[in-house]
């Protein structure tokens, strides 16, 4: 089936915002992604199942994203369907000690709603780039939380269309992985089980983490966060940074001077930049020292 055909099946159908070739670009915190050839933008459960009905019945590949900031788009682009779920899918609400919110949430505004609500348990997220969906899918964690600790149950979208309600020992969790990395799902809804707690003590907390970050990482520069997954008993960062790679540049793509498991965009880095800079780090690593790095970033799309 080509790019027309794709298009014109979901064209007229009640199935949120449609854009055709949308540059992914626009939607990663990388800023780096080539064309989806449909990008929709639901805003209803309903909407939602409406578009897995469809690719599931015309054999359409899709492809979720939340704000992008785990991923890096090749330049080729995303063939198919590309589903945000972000700040069109992001409604939240607490009851009692339990946090309900919708997958496109971002993780950190919940952390911080939670916080403001004197709730406690989602502190470690306030660092976390990213929506409450691909959180349970990667089991996100920072400051010895992670979501595994906190999760109660989801509500997840199969292929088919169908919702199912998973709880928390049915996702299989483990470091940085979920049960939907290996069966492909949505995340539309997230509960959180969480405790009383003094909002003022978290508040500090968590800005003495910022400022931390804010003096050992590039923030103020396109980038993905964090590379790389730590190898056991050491750092990504603290390997690459001794192997010396600290700094390297490949076409509009750099290993920040800042911290060595970040990869910034300098301006107009492609795909192809950061993939390089990915198995160059990965080779020198290998060689060195004998670990292997596994990315942590998601990679998707053509060449």
């Amino acid at each position: 089936m080509n790019k027309e055909q794709v298009q014109s099946i979901f064209a007229g159908e009640d199935v949120g915002t449609l854009l055709l070739d949308e540059p992914l670009s626009k939607h990663t915190s990388w800023r780096i992604g080539g064309p989806a050839d449909v990008f929709l933008l639901p805003t209803t459960v309903e909407q939602l199942s409406r578009i897995m009905q469809l690719t599931h019945r015309h054999g359409i590949p899709w492809y979720v994203i939340g704000k992008g900031s785990n991923l890096l788009v090749r330049d080729g682009g995303i063939r198919g369907v590309v589903i945000k779920l972000a700040d069109n899918f992001a409604d939240l609400a607490i009851e009692g000690t339990r946090l309900t919110a919708q997958g496109g949430r971002s993780f950190v505004s919940a952390a911080n709603h939670a916080i403001r609500q004197g709730l406690s348990g989602l502190e470690f997220a306030t660092g976390i780039p990213g929506t409450v969906g691909g959180a349970v899918m990667m089991n996100a964690g920072a400051h010895g939380g992670e979501v595994k600790d906190v999760l109660e149950s989801c509500k997840v979208l199969t292929p088919e269309g169908d919702l199912l309600i998973l709880q928390q020992a049915d996702l299989n969790f483990s470091y940085r992985y979920s049960i939907l990395k290996d069966r492909p799902g949505l995340v539309v809804e997230a509960t959180f089980s969480l405790q009383a707690g003094d909002s003022e003590e978290m508040s500090e907390r968590v800005k003495g983490w910022a400022k931390r970050r804010q003096a050992t990482q590039p923030l103020s520069m396109p980038s993905c966060g964090s590379v790389f997954r730590n190898p056991e008993g050491t750092h990504s960062g603290r390997l690459i940074e001794e192997s010396g790679l600290k700094g390297t540049r490949i076409g509009g793509a750099q290993i920040s001077e800042l911290h060595g498991n970040f990869i910034v965009n300098l301006g107009h880095a492609k795909a192809t930049d950061v993939l390089q800079l990915i198995e160059l780090a990965q080779r020198t690593i290998l060689e060195k020292y004998g670990h292997n790095l596994h990315p942590e970033v998601r990679i998707a799309g053509e060449e």
